[in-house]
């Protein structure tokens, strides 16, 4: 399996920034690491592993990016202003210079995929930009920013909140019918540590429901566990969905 480092400076982040390619062909994945991760996560902890098969067929390309997370979602020792700017700073290099770059390797449509944060990290990218994605799967996610922020919000972090941003979304909006053309999987199990993952995931099929959205939204037993050997399980069990056409 070819498996590719990528270095570059974001202008957007003022720093270098790291992708990990693995695989020459077929349908692009942007992959988003768990909270904290960098590039290198997914196939340290074994989920490159698990779609290997998929990778070495020519099915998929997956591009592994690094997280800012440290400065943004997890800092404690920087304002909430800050914090919030970093994130949407850490969305524009997504928007602006991830995806070019995967366009200039590769020009299919991507899906955008993640677990625990990286959850969040793909369900914003997509619901902020559904043209620029085939679809999104989410895995684990918690869809509340005033779990990380401790009830401070302002017009920044709202742009990256869905929670918030979503259910304001008028109904007439052409993000919505755009939403529908695209495959939309949310998956949560109900075992340790995800007890806000559903709350958050409860709300926001309430959210879908409301809108028209045609999202799958996926409650796992109540063994699934919050941790990796479930998310290679989900990995492997919707991949065919989404490679379903």
């Amino acid at each position: 399996m070819q498996a590719k480092p990528l270095t570059h400076y974001s202008p957007a982040l003022g720093k270098d920034m790291h992708v990990m390619i693995y695989g020459n062909g077929g349908i692009p994945f942007l992959a988003f690491p768990t909270q904290d991760g960098m590039c290198h996560q997914l196939e340290d902890f074994g989920f490159i592993d698990q779609i290997k098969d998929y990778i070495e067929n020519g099915r998929i390309q997956v591009f592994v990016v690094d997280t800012v997370d440290l400065e943004s979602w997890s800092a404690r020792d920087i304002s909430k202003e800050k914090r919030a700017e970093r994130q949407e700073q850490y969305y524009r290099y997504i928007v602006e210079q991830v995806i070019p770059l995967m366009r200039e390797l590769n020009d299919a449509l991507p899906f955008v995929i993640g677990m625990s944060m990286g959850a969040d990290h793909a369900a914003i990218t997509f619901l902020r930009r559904p043209d620029l994605f085939r679809g999104v799967l989410a895995m684990s996610g918690v869809y509340d920013a005033d779990y990380f922020f401790d009830g401070f919000m302002n017009s920044t972090l709202y742009d990256n909140s869905l929670e918030r941003f979503l259910p304001n979304m008028p109904a007439d909006h052409p993000y919505i019918a755009l939403y529908n053309e695209k495959k939309i999987i949310f998956c949560v199990g109900q075992g340790a540590w995800e007890e806000d993952g559903v709350r958050t995931l409860r709300h926001l099929q309430r959210v879908f429901e409301s809108k028209g959205i045609h999202a799958w939204c996926d409650f796992w037993g109540y063994d699934v566990n919050h941790d990796w050997p479930w998310w290679f399980r989900q990995i492997r069990y919707f991949m065919p969905f989404l490679l379903d056409t």
